[in-house]
């Protein structure tokens, strides 16, 4: 009778230890701020978009020419996809997004957002074709503003590595054009560089 009693507590004892040891190997979800230096990685990441896009927001709306062009209106423009020039898989629509948003909310600029074409055009035959829609409320079809400038440009990247160094060069340019004239209104650069090396356990 002794003998079960222990074989029980024993039991009891290893299951108790075994729920420890999982709990203890759980992973731990915590919140984190957005814009601290993020260095999980030397690949392309939160920190690098959020420079890319201060430098690139804060050059243009600090560029003379258009300080004067944006001082009494609010010039049209449209994004063309940034090309990724890189060995990673980067949504370089994020970093659009990011500068679209901060150039906006800046009141120097409005956008023309070229992805939702097919969707407009879509609404806008529902309304004036369909006879479902009253026509003194339908958006009229010929009306919408032309952009007048376009913004675009690449991201590219030169990786180096050793037995026990890797070494990443970022480099992202923008570009504005005015669509009439074809001239390049303004550009600049954020360059990033970043490197890893193995830790004496080989990580």
């Amino acid at each position: 009778m002794l003998m079960k009693k222990n074989r029980a507590v024993i039991g009891l004892t290893l299951i108790a230890g075994s729920l420890l040891l999982l709990q203890g190997c759980s992973n731990k979800v915590a919140y984190q701020d957005a814009t601290e230096v993020e260095t999980t990685t030397i690949d392309f990441g939160s920190t690098d978009l959020q420079q890319i896009a201060a430098k690139m927001v804060d050059s243009l709306l600090t560029f003379p020419p258009i300080v004067e062009v944006t001082r009494e209106r609010r010039p049209v423009m449209f994004v063309d996809k940034i090309k990724n020039k890189t060995t990673e898989h980067i949504d370089t629509e994020s970093i659009t997004d990011t500068i679209t948003t901060r150039l906006l909310r800046s009141g120097k600029f409005r956008f023309i957002d070229m992805t939702k074409v097919a969707d407009v055009r879509e609404q806008l035959a529902f309304q004036n074709r369909g006879g479902m829609v009253n026509r003194n409320t339908a958006a009229q079809i010929g009306r919408q503003i032309g952009a007048e400038y376009m913004m675009y440009g690449n991201l590219s990247s030169i990786v180096k590595k050793s037995s026990d160094v890797k070494d990443v060069y970022y480099k992202f340019t923008l570009k504005v054009m005015h669509l009439e004239s074809g001239i390049i209104e303004w550009s600049d650069e954020k360059e990033i560089r970043k490197t890893r090396e193995k830790s004496l356990f080989g990580r």
